[in-house]
């Protein structure tokens, strides 16, 4: 523990977690591992940067070499857990405290897996450590299912590691969604699913996915759509009295003002947490569609399938398991050849907009952390239908090789799943406690 000359390794990981979180941290301590000369001890943060503030450090080095490889296939952060933390500009005691924290515990490299909020902690803490004369690498590693992070052209950023396995998430449960439906239509031919994504609609696009030929009486709303409840309800009624049934699956981020609102409570970043929130999108577009009426016998009902979308592994894409561990180990390689203040990301060989022009292929790049600390892109106009709540063919193009063709090994012990089992071994602390300012 912590006898390595070389400077020590830190990782911690932000905000919602994903399916394939743990393999891009696999991908980062697997490759530490190997170049024990250069890489000291591998440290996390557990519960993300307030465990770095609170200088609460996990020896990953003592962790079983078998609890490391389970991480490519068990999803969520609970390894070494994640947090909801937003260091704001004013937040000079936080951020002074984590280079104390990196000063003290002689790290050399610093890791930080997360979304466009924790890119933007990243290159804060990039910048002071420079500023100081600290000797630390600062690299990202991006983490998000709502596939938010990167640029409006997909040249910097293609895709994110999770988008994959929600996006496949959604296509095999809108197919079970569709039996279910078909079964059920005459008492309750529609069936409202809740998808998640604030502000932009990649998640609830994947449901196409399941049905890329059109066949299927599916209706999506995008965060972007520009609809509401009076058009989705003349969309509904149009399906119901063509086919006699209807899917509808709707972004958490769709306007439901004309049924009342949210009642919204907030997360530590600032967002709307729908989860926490007393009414749910699915839940208000229900009561409006029952309440208006419709042209055939039966009810509306709605599901939210919440944060099994984002934590769920036995759907996850082999593609992306595959990607995520990448991404960590490329992190690790940039680290090495001396780059800091950026971000390890995957560009689609011939990528853009009309990505589906080119055989998927993917690369390993990286983009500077300013570029892409808390900016959100969404899904483009040219991947939106025009003419009804749906997504286009180019979008379909897009994300399909994401999801994979196969499903991804899952490891069971009488019958349920063996996920990575850590031995939490906390380092022995050397700084006065301290409280992050947000708490106080």
């Amino acid at each position: 523990m912590m006898s390595n000359t070389a400077p020590n390794v830190l990782v911690a990981q932000s905000g919602g977690p994903s399916p394939v979180i743990n393999a891009s941290l696999q991908g980062v301590i697997d490759r530490c591992r190997r170049e024990p000369e250069r890489f000291g001890t591998v440290l996390a943060g557990e519960h993300g940067i307030e465990g770095v503030l609170r200088e609460e450090l996990l020896d990953l080095d003592a962790e079983d070499p078998e609890e490391i490889a389970r991480l490519r296939t068990t999803p969520s952060a609970g390894a070494i857990g994640s947090c909801r933390y937003k260091l704001h500009d004013g937040n000079t005691e936080d951020f002074q405290r984590i280079i104390d924290v990196i000063r003290a515990h002689r790290v050399g490299w610093f890791f930080y897996i997360g979304g466009n909020d924790s890119m933007d902690t990243a290159a804060k803490v990039s910048a002071l450590a420079q500023s100081q004369g600290l000797d630390v690498r600062v690299v990202g590693i991006p983490k998000t299912i709502d596939n938010d992070v990167g640029d409006d052209a997909f040249q910097m950023v293609d895709h994110t590691p999770g988008y994959g396995s929600t996006a496949r998430y959604w296509a095999l449960i809108t197919q079970i969604a569709n039996q279910e439906n078909l079964s059920m239509r005459t008492s309750e031919p529609v069936s409202v699913f809740q998808a998640m994504g604030r502000r932009a609609g990649f998640i609830p696009a994947a449901a196409r996915l399941a049905d890329p030929e059109r066949a299927l009486p599916l209706q999506i709303y995008t965060a972007e759509s520009g609809y509401g409840l009076p058009a989705m309800a003349d969309f509904v009624s149009d399906d119901l009295r063509r086919h006699g049934r209807c899917i509808v699956v709707v972004s958490e981020g769709f306007d439901v003002s004309a049924a009342g609102g949210l009642g919204e409570a907030h997360d530590a970043f600032g967002h709307v947490e729908y989860g926490a929130s007393r009414n749910t999108v699915a839940q208000q577009v229900v009561n409006y569609l029952n309440d208006h009426g419709l042209p055939v016998r039966g009810n509306v009902t709605g599901q939210v399938p919440g944060i099994l979308q984002r934590s769920t592994s036995i759907f996850a894409s082999s593609v992306d398991i595959d990607e995520a561990y990448r991404v960590g180990e490329h992190a690790v390689e940039l680290a090495s050849d001396g780059r800091s203040g950026i971000m390890a990301a995957l560009q689609r060989v011939g990528g853009g907009l009309a990505a589906g022009d080119h055989p998927y292929e993917v690369r390993l790049g990286e983009v500077p952390l300013a570029d892409v600390a808390n900016f959100h892109r969404q899904l483009p106009a040219a991947w939106i239908d025009p003419h009804r709540p749906d997504v286009t063919d180019a979008f379909v193009d897009y994300a399909m090789p994401l999801i994979g063709a196969q499903w991804a090994p899952t490891e069971l012990t009488a019958g349920t799943q063996r996920f990575a089992r850590f031995r939490r071994v906390r380092v022995p602390v050397t700084l006065p406690a301290y409280v992050p300012q947000n708490h106080r």
